[in-house]
């Protein structure tokens, strides 16, 4: 049997409700993924060109800095990696997230919350901060999952 972790980031809340139930239901350890500097309701304007979060998105090559460097992601097999999804991709701290740590031979399992877009090219731009790892696009959570749906959906995976 697999060792299972949910690293997950949550500029609002709401990624973090659906990691907390996806932990629960696949019996995952957890450890949030935070920026050195939090994110504000200002930051996530998407409205706005000139916000953190718009600024970032622009440029491929943005890597905001991470608050800590502590997952044990070397006791680990399979990783959950949930994040809301901006800009029809993962927000760039989760690279920044994947290529702060060895992923060799583990499988990457996503996971997002959206307010209406999908995953679209999400693991191909992931891939490169995680070359020896296997990425498996995994699942949109939206909205309020039970706790058997995700265990189904867990279970299904055949980690």
């Amino acid at each position: 049997m697999s060792k299972k972790l949910v690293a997950y980031f949550s500029a609002s809340g709401r990624t973090r409700k659906t990691a907390q139930n996806l932990a629960q239901a696949a019996g995952a350890d957890i450890y949030e993924i935070k920026p050195a500097t939090p994110y504000t309701g200002k930051d996530l304007n998407w409205n706005d060109r000139n916000s953190r979060s718009s600024v970032e998105m622009s440029d491929k090559n943005s890597r905001p800095a991470l608050a800590d460097k502590d997952a044990k992601i070397s006791d680990y097999d399979v990783i959950f990696v949930g994040f809301p999804i901006w800009w029809y991709v993962a927000p760039h701290i989760i690279n920044a997230f994947l290529e702060s740590y060895d992923f060799s031979g583990k499988t990457i399992v996503l996971f997002a919350t959206s307010g209406g877009s999908g995953f679209g090219n999400t693991v191909n731009e992931l891939k490169g901060s995680a070359p020896n790892a296997k990425i498996v696009e995994g699942k949109l959570l939206n909205g309020r999952q039970s706790a058997d749906e995700l265990k189904n959906w867990v279970e299904s995976l055949n980690l």
